[in-house]
């Protein structure tokens, strides 16, 4: 079987690019992949794999149906949206909408899991069980097409016994797949603040509420939540990256916005450190005499791969790629609304990388691209992956 899988593999590979072309060339933002959702939805009706459409608006649920399709349920997952970055890569397939470019691989992403698609489907009288194969909107932005999804009704018909999902790295070469066990990427909160005070003339600040004065007052004194309030060996971010003070040199504002994110490996601190956010932030705008309005949004949970599935994947990517291929990654503070599906259900998610021999430019930024040899492994190794998940 593994010899088919390769010769599929390649078979199915000019198709995968093609599709990585037109993805890449026709982005859409989160929660408006309407023509990407159309396109994914012609692909698995010529492929003839039945599917359910408009979950959480433009997510879909393919259903490839094994021999003994009861025997064993397995779930493929890919996302689809692009990122609000002006595209600088040069390529013929570059995007065509201006200021939307697929600058995270999720172009990538996709084409794969339709190549898989097209490969486990036609194996599929010698799969032991079912793949559903999740083509998933709005990864890029809270609360996260993942959480939508599974609020939608997701599993309503069948429940998985395990989820597979992948990224692009260009961290790792073409050919390589990395894989790490435990809780791999953090969880993600947003707040956005508000402060408001009476205005005015900046050589007259007695007669003021200074809100830029407060709004920097406020940053500094939720340092002390990492330094002071966080156990000493949980690891976790407090960042703003946005403070509009839209004021003068002799004008203070009635109003500042600050926002900023908050991440965590613990997902009882992440609670708890809420609670101190809150708290530091009313106490201190409160000592300025300024009001705050604080909005957090629904953030995403850490990303975690269940300890026994996450050998076995690992054992199947040494049979794919070569042991020497299958690489360690560092766990980092970034966050990806997998996470939604990782705790819920033993789930693994990997890295496969993109590293050619020329530059592939860094994710999020506007000369990112991908190695089109790597779709090889994007698309044989889950393939792979979900066929060896199955026995």
């Amino acid at each position: 079987m593994f010899q088919k899988i390769k010769r599929l593999t390649d078979s199915v590979y000019p198709y995968v690019v093609e599709c990585y072309r037109h993805l890449h060339a026709h982005p859409e933002l989160s929660f408006q992949e309407f023509e990407t959702a159309s396109f994914v939805q012609r692909e698995l009706t010529a492929m003839h794999i039945p599917f359910r459409a408009g979950i959480a608006g433009t997510g879909i649920l393919g259903q490839i149906k094994g021999r003994n399709p009861d025997k064993k349920v397995i779930a493929l997952r890919a996302d689809m949206d692009a990122l609000p970055i002006q595209e600088a890569t040069g390529l013929p397939w570059e995007s065509i909408h201006k200021g939307v470019m697929h600058a995270c691989g999720h172009d990538a992403h996709t084409a794969c899991l339709l190549g898989a698609a097209k490969i486990l489907n036609e194996l599929k009288n010698e799969l032991e069980g079912t793949i559903l194969l999740i083509f998933q909107p709005g990864e890029e932005l809270a609360p996260g097409g993942a959480s939508l999804m599974l609020k939608d009704g997701l599993f309503d018909e069948l429940q998985p016994e395990l989820i597979i999902g992948q990224h692009v790295s260009e961290d790792f070469p073409t050919g390589s797949m990395a894989i790490l066990e435990g809780t791999i990427m953090a969880s993600a909160d947003e707040f956005h603040l508000t402060i408001s005070g009476k205005g005015g003339h900046g050589a007259k600040p007695h007669l003021c509420n200074d809100t830029v004065l407060c709004a920097a007052q406020t940053i500094v004194a939720l340092q002390q939540v990492r330094s002071r309030l966080c156990p000493p060996l949980t690891p976790m971010v407090l960042t703003f990256g946005k403070l509009i003070a839209d004021g003068a040199t002799n004008v203070i504002p009635n109003t500042v916005k600050l926002a900023g994110t908050f991440r965590t490996f613990d997902e009882v601190w992440r609670k708890e450190a809420e609670a101190h956010i809150v708290r530091i932030i009313q106490d201190t705008c409160s000592a300025f005499g300024c009001m705050v309005e604080i909005n957090i949004p629904e953030g995403y949970p850490c990303v975690h791969n269940h300890k026994e599935l996450t050998k076995k994947i690992s054992a199947f990517a040494e049979e794919f790629v070569g042991k020497e291929n299958v690489l360690p990654f560092d766990r980092r503070m970034t966050s990806e609304d997998f996470g939604y599906f990782s705790q819920l259900y033993p789930s693994c998610f990997y890295r496969f990388g993109i590293r050619g021999e020329q530059n592939t430019g860094n994710s999020h930024s506007p000369t990112f691209c991908v190695d089109e040899k790597a779709l090889l492994t994007g698309t044989g190794g889950l393939a792979w992956m979900a066929f060896r998940s199955l026995l």
